[in-house]
């Protein structure tokens, strides 16, 4: 018998945008590069995406939505789907964690979490 497997992992490389953020004005942008693998043996789609974004005074922002960046990839078994988006903080330090909602090609909904990840202004962690 063949056992049916939804496994989606999830790599996230923050980046700190120098360029677009004010120290002065309080405002910090981060992109953050998102890959998706299909780790499992049938395809998903990726429908929904929530995100909680902390900065380093204990704000949370909660990011809900269809899809990533105005798409919702099928994704294949073996295959991967990247993009990159961004956040702005009023810190120069803050986490973000997430999920995805996924949905089989058998119709088997399906949530992937996303791992927590620090955000962080270079030099500003020892």
């Amino acid at each position: 018998m063949n056992q049916t497997t939804y496994q989606i992992n999830v790599r996230v490389r923050p980046e700190f945008a120098e360029e677009h953020s004010d120290a002065d004005e309080g405002r910090f942008v981060f992109i953050y590069h998102v890959t998706i693998h299909n780790e499992g043996n049938i395809a998903a789609q990726l429908l929904r995406r929530h995100w909680v974004i902390t900065d380093a005074d204990g704000r949370v922002q909660e990011v809900e939505g269809e899809g990533v960046i105005g798409e919702q990839p099928d994704i294949q078994p073996g295959d991967e789907h990247s993009y990159q988006s961004f956040c702005i903080l009023d810190t120069p330090i803050g986490c973000m964690q997430g999920s995805y909602q996924m949905r089989a090609a058998d119709g088997t909904e399906f949530e992937t979490q996303i791992a927590p990840f620090t955000l962080a202004v270079p030099g500003s962690l020892n």
